[in-house]
C-alpha cells in the first residue's frame, strides 16, 4: 500500500450553510435584532481591558535607557578601598571582581564608580573606573593617582 492509495474510513462532514433558505433560513439561530443578530459583532475585547490597565512609559526612549545604563554601574567609596588593599596597588574593575568588592551582571563586568566617602591614606593606582570630583582629590592628596583611562 502507498500513500496516494490511501483514503479515509469516514465521510467528510459538511459545513452549515447559514441563511440561504431550509431549517437556517432567515435569522439562521442568531435570534432577533440586537448586537449579536448582526455581522461581525462587535463586542469589546478582554486583552484591550487589560492592556489599558498596564502602566505606560513616557517619552520617546530615554527614560527606559537612562535605567538601564544606571542599573549597570557598581557604586564603591574610598573607605572600602582603605580597608581592602595595601598602598602603592594597581586597582581595576577585575581586581575588584577578584577581591569580592564586585560582581558581575548579566555575565559582565560593570561599570565602577568610586566615591569620596571616608578618608583615604593609602596611595592607590585606580585604572579604567569613573572617580567623582571628591574621590579624585582625595586620591591625589594621599600621594596616588588616575589613569587616563578612568572618565572623571
Amino acid at each position: 500500500m502507498q500513500l496516494h492509495q490511501l483514503s479515509p474510513k469516514h465521510k467528510k462532514k459538511q459545513k452549515k450553510r447559514v441563511g440561504r433558505g431550509g431549517k437556517r433560513g432567515t435569522y439562521s439561530g442568531r435570534g432577533q435584532k440586537g448586537q449579536r443578530s448582526r455581522a461581525g459583532a462587535k463586542f469589546k475585547p478582554i486583552i484591550r481591558e487589560l492592556i489599558k490597565k498596564y502602566p505606560k512609559l513616557r517619552g520617546y526612549r530615554q527614560s527606559s535607557k537612562l535605567k538601564a545604563q544606571n542599573s549597570k554601574l557598581i557604586i564603591l567609596n574610598l573607605e572600602t578601598l582603605e580597608k581592602k588593599f595595601d598602598s602603592g596597588v594597581r586597582i581595576t574593575p577585575e581586581m575588584l571582581l577578584d577581591r569580592g568588592l564586585i560582581h558581575k551582571i548579566k555575565g559582565k563586568l560593570p561599570k565602577v564608580k568610586i566615591l569620596g566617602e571616608g578618608e583615604l591614606t593609602k596611595s592607590l593606582i585606580i585604572e579604567s573606573c569613573e572617580v567623582s570630583k571628591t574621590a579624585k582629590k582625595k586620591i591625589e592628596e594621599a600621594g596616588g593617582e588616575i589613569s587616563s583611562k578612568s572618565k572623571v
